[in-house]
């Protein structure tokens, strides 16, 4: 329970491990399963966010961010809803190469891509796009929801489009959305909404890039 009576509080939890991060192949919307390291990470989060009483939790569709949510349920009895837009960026032609084989094939393409939020990779989508997929669902959350307010709501989902989401829900100018850096595996986000309802939602950014070994008093 927040200690602010009205403030929702949203966390976005980045999936586990896979064996593609673990190799810089770039996944996108391919379905890749959780390494073993992927399974404690994602104990070890749930293990710490379980202290948020979260009324809901909502996942991608896609097993690695799946499997990362029901890790989080079996500490808080929640049900999973899966949810396909919060799935990665769609990459594209890029998806299944290493990061060295996107650079020899599309020299400067991944730094254009990363300082770029309207980019769009080869057959892909731009993170401008990502954002606005995937903002639909937290305003749904927002009108549905009667019981958030001084409560948490926890999505799961990955990197890249907790990124978007979040710059979306900052409604940050695209030229800024690059200051949002990278995340680490079951690493969150949290924000918190202080407007007064959903048009004038008033997000504000509480913590980036946390893991379960981070202080209690950052959260």
């Amino acid at each position: 329970m927040s200690k602010y009576a009205g403030v929702r509080t949203l966390i976005l939890l980045r999936h586990g491990q896979t064996e593609w991060n673990a190799s810089d192949r770039m996944q996108g919307q391919i379905d890749t399963d959780l390494t073993e390291l992927g399974r404690r990470q994602a104990k070890e989060a749930a293990r710490e966010l379980v202290s948020r009483n979260a009324i809901a939790i909502v996942s991608s569709d896609l097993k690695r961010a799946y499997d990362t949510a029901l890790a989080l349920a079996e500490h808080t009895s929640m049900p999973v809803v899966r949810d396909p837009r919060l799935r990665e960026t769609h990459l594209g032609d890029w998806e299944g190469l290493t990061h060295l084989e996107v650079d020899a094939d599309y020299p400067g393409a991944r730094v254009a891509w990363r300082l770029d939020a309207t980019y769009r990779p080869p057959n892909g989508e731009s993170k401008l796009e990502v954002g606005a997929r995937s903002l639909p669902v937290v305003q749904e959350l927002f009108s549905e929801r009667q019981d958030w307010p001084g409560r948490t709501i926890i999505l799961v989902a990955h990197g890249g489009l907790i990124a978007a989401l979040t710059a979306a829900l900052l409604d940050l100018p695209p030229q800024n959305w690059p200051i949002l850096g990278g995340l680490a595996n079951t690493s969150w986000v949290q924000l918190s909404s202080h407007g007064p309802g959903i048009e004038q939602p008033g997000w504000r950014l509480d913590v980036w890039n946390a893991a379960a070994k981070v202080a209690p008093d950052v959260l």
